[in-house]
């Protein structure tokens, strides 16, 4: 049964979370502050992290970089800011997620069914790790490793990366890419794909290697 952490010190919003999750069969931890939900990460085992940012002690966003420097445990963000600028920043910078307040639980449980799916989802085959050149990653602690340097993935960035990896010399479009990673319809626009392409090219170039190639008018491959 996953675990899911609610850091959140809106007391109302808290509530009516933890028993939409629990309704549906999830396990909660609670938190409300971000010093608090630093801990029970640190001490609990979750499943995925749901993140308000405006929050006592540590906020939100500083705690989503230790998240991220720590784990690729799914993150998503629930908060008030509606603007395109902070949720592209908080999707650049680690978050998995983004939905804004106030928001359908409906559409809040679909997007976290969405998470756990892709952090469930490895490769078939008996190996619990992939090398490909000087990569390597662990499937069973997600872990990411470039010429043993570890390398500190988001959740959509190490399923981009899976993707690649069970496919080199693939040639994806961004359709491909979308629709497997999100396992949504893909609507046509390449912002958000672009966005984490380049993310994902920039952690894993070495100043020697440049994995991922763009091919021109159609997507991207691995090599």
């Amino acid at each position: 049964m996953p675990a899911i952490l609610i850091i959140e010190d809106d007391t109302a919003i808290h509530s009516l979370i933890k028993e939409a999750l629990e309704l549906h069969g999830f396990q909660t931890q609670s938190a409300y502050s971000g010093t608090e939900g630093k801990l029970l990460f640190e001490h609990q085992q979750v499943d995925l992290v749901l993140l308000d940012l405006m929050l006592p002690g540590m906020d939100g966003e500083e705690l989503l970089e230790h998240i991220r420097q720590n784990s690729t445990t799914p993150v998503m963000v629930i908060s008030a800011k509606n603007d395109q600028h902070s949720k592209l920043e908080l999707l650049t910078n680690g978050a998995d997620d983004y939905i804004t307040k106030p928001f359908d639980v409906k559409e809040l449980l679909a997007r976290i069914h969405i998470q756990l799916r892709h952090a469930a989802k490895a490769p078939a085959g008996p190996v619990d790790e992939i090398h490909y050149k000087n990569i390597s990653v662990n499937l069973d602690t997600r872990e990411v490793t470039i010429q043993e340097q570890v390398v500190h993935l988001t959740g959509r960035e190490y399923a981009i990366l899976l993707l690649f990896l069970e496919h080199p010399q693939k040639v994806f479009s961004r359709a491909n890419i979308y629709e497997s990673v999100w396992n949504e319809p893909f609507w046509g626009s390449d912002k958000t794909i672009n966005m984490h392409i380049s993310n994902l090219r920039n952690k894993l170039n070495t100043g020697d290697s440049n994995y991922i190639k763009t091919v021109w008018g159609i997507g991207f491959k691995f090599d």
